[in-house]
């Protein structure tokens, strides 16, 4: 069903969404996103033998988070902005937990928004990729 306005409100937590790449999955986004870095995909590389793995895509976790806000509006609104820092590498075939809240309902202009807080966790429980979204209802 479809976000709307009155059916959140500031601190609610958006459902989290699993993720849990494959070295598949990120040979498949190199191709589709152009980033074709041996560090995601080649054991051999140099730099993944110094780190001891492969990472997965800072974008792919920036996508991700994307379709987390998507998920929770389900077509109830629009992302006006996305961001996110890569603080953090998070590995093929570990699952990585993606999630947010409420952090601001608000009106501007007799428009209303909420700014939500997002958060990339690895296996361990260390956010990797702290992010945030503005989004608007119509």
């Amino acid at each position: 069903m479809p976000m709307q306005w009155d059916s959140f409100k500031e601190g609610d937590a958006i459902p989290e969404l699993k993720k849990k790449p494959g070295v598949s999955q990120l040979v498949k986004y190199s191709a589709g996103g152009g980033d074709f870095n041996p560090l995601h995909h080649d054991y051999n590389f140099p730099q993944s033998k110094a780190i001891g793995s492969i990472i997965v895509h800072g974008r792919f976790k920036y996508a991700s988070l994307g379709e987390l806000v998507s998920n929770w509006l389900d077509h109830g609104g629009r992302i006006v902005k996305l961001g996110c820092q890569y603080r953090g590498m998070d590995l093929p075939d570990q699952e990585m937990t993606l999630g947010g809240s409420v952090k601001r309902k608000y009106e501007e202009d007799g428009k209303k928004f909420a700014e939500l807080e997002l958060y990339v966790n690895n296996e361990k429980g260390k956010n990797t990729t702290p992010g945030s979204a503005i989004v608007r209802f119509d």
